[in-house]
């Protein structure tokens, strides 16, 4: 998978988010997308140099050379007699336009798999960062919970101290009025 040939703002993670861009740390690296750049001869030097490592191309190259062998050792035709020096000229011309195209292939695709490991590598640093912003965060959430609930506690205290204190002044207080009143 090329990055020029996905779409990274169509994939959405859930019905309720909008878009985005999952691949925002492969975007430096697009220049590196497609291997002999963009125009008609680029593409077609790129599927070229793919079409060679394919069952396809091996099979059909089998074929062929068979068909050429048969056709001049049998005698149908003699245009390329034993020891068939057209037939490796016609190898030769191959690997001559091969090799490099291959070479090329291997050496841009490595720097694309580099590119890429890079980008993948500042995205898990941007990922361990995160990461570690929320511990602490969460570090200072606890704290702040902890410092509350002893708050809370302390008022839970002091609330109960008053309480009893108004309950001792409320039977002081009635013990006074009701106090007076059975002595008259």
């Amino acid at each position: 998978m090329t990055l020029h040939s996905k779409n990274s703002n169509s994939i959405s993670p859930s019905p309720g988010k909008s878009n985005q861009n999952y691949f925002r740390f492969h975007m430096p690296h697009r220049h590196l997308a497609s291997i002999y750049g963009d125009n008609w001869f680029s593409l077609k030097a790129e599927a070229f140099a793919r079409f060679f490592g394919t069952p396809v191309f091996l099979v059909a190259q089998t074929v062929i050379v068979a068909i050429w062998i048969s056709m001049n050792a049998f005698g149908f035709t003699r245009f390329d007699v034993y020891p068939f020096i057209l037939l490796n000229l016609a190898f030769s011309l191959q690997a001559a336009y091969a090799a490099p195209l291959i070479l090329l292939a291997q050496t841009r695709q490595a720097d694309r798999d580099k590119a890429n490991a890079d980008a993948d590598a500042q995205h898990r640093e941007a990922l361990a960062i995160a990461s570690d912003k929320r511990l602490e965060i969460a570090q200072q959430n606890t704290e702040q919970l902890m410092e509350l609930m002893k708050q809370n506690t302390q008022l839970t205290e002091l609330t109960k101290q008053l309480s009893q204190r108004i309950e001792v002044l409320t039977l002081e207080m009635h013990g006074k009025i009701f106090g007076d009143d059975t002595k008259k």
